[in-house]
């Protein structure tokens, strides 16, 4: 406890919440100015958020389509460890979208709330791309594809599909699907109300929906909920990511180029739900 607070130890204390922003794509994106969310570059702003002296809670602020399932695991579990280890509970408030990946991060709280029309759910997996299978012998292309393992160029966008590599592929989203699903059972237990099989169907629904199907506690916006929990003089304490420096040795070419895939990437992402 401070000098000064020891002063003023006569007046009423006032309860303090420590609230991290979660958003964007989850995942690394490829180079240094196409950084998503990673466990790297979250850990230090939730690490400091959960040591915030004498705080109530941590409030997330999730607003995320999703992206890298490792990356969210990874995310959701260094917040489970923090709040064991600091004794705090974990409020989520989502945001715009709370999807895929998103609501992994969001079911890492203790209790999650939504605004109505907030998207949430999609706890599915998804892998998507293009196939050019035609366009070399147009343009007089010979491709020279050399491997050792004939699975090491599986998937290759300038052949015809393989059943047997989609099959492949098919069987390793089920398995990050069944992990996804574990931990949404595991975390959200007898407040989920609905057939599992929709639930986890890779289906979305808005935060009023959601609530019926105990993918949320609450309709609620965050100082709402804060003021009503912990009192009108509640204080919020916003734990920011600091922005370093870009680094050296980066081109403007190469910056520019990545700018458009990164808004590409993410413009795809966003738009599945309607955004």
């Amino acid at each position: 406890m401070s000098f000064l607070r020891k002063l003023l130890f006569w007046k009423k204390s006032q309860s303090r919440v420590a609230v991290v922003r979660l958003a964007g794509i989850i995942g690394a994106q490829g180079s240094a100015f196409r950084r998503g969310l990673t466990l790297d570059s979250v850990a230090p702003v939730l690490k400091k958020a959960f040591s915030t002296s004498d705080i109530k809670a941590v409030a997330l602020i999730v607003n995320s389509p999703g992206g890298s399932p490792v990356q969210s695991e990874l995310i959701a579990a260094r917040i489970r460890q923090l709040a064991a280890k600091h004794e705090v509970p974990v409020l989520c408030f989502c945001e715009d979208v709370a999807a895929s990946g998103g609501y992994w991060l969001a079911a890492s709280a203790d209790e999650i709330y939504a605004s109505n029309a907030s998207v949430i759910g999609s706890i599915g997996v998804i892998s998507a791309g293009f196939g050019f299978p035609d366009v070399l012998d147009k343009l007089g292309i010979e491709r020279r594809v050399y491997t050792s393992g004939k699975s090491k160029s599986m998937l290759d966008p300038f052949r015809p599909e393989n059943p047997e590599d989609v099959a492949y592929l098919k069987s390793l989203q089920s398995d990050i699907h069944e992990q996804f699903i574990d931990y949404v059972r595991r975390r959200r237990g007898t407040r989920l109300d609905g057939d599992e099989n929709e639930l986890f169907s890779g289906r979305f629904w808005t935060g009023r929906q959601a609530k019926k199907l105990g993918l949320i506690d609450q309709i609620g916006l965050l100082h709402d909920v804060l003021e009503a929990r912990f009192g009108k003089e509640v204080k919020v304490i916003t734990i920011a990511q600091k922005r370093g420096l870009l680094p050296f040795g980066t081109g403007m070419a190469e910056s520019a180029t990545d700018r458009v895939l990164d808004r590409l990437e993410a413009r795809s992402l966003w738009q599945r739900f309607g955004l």
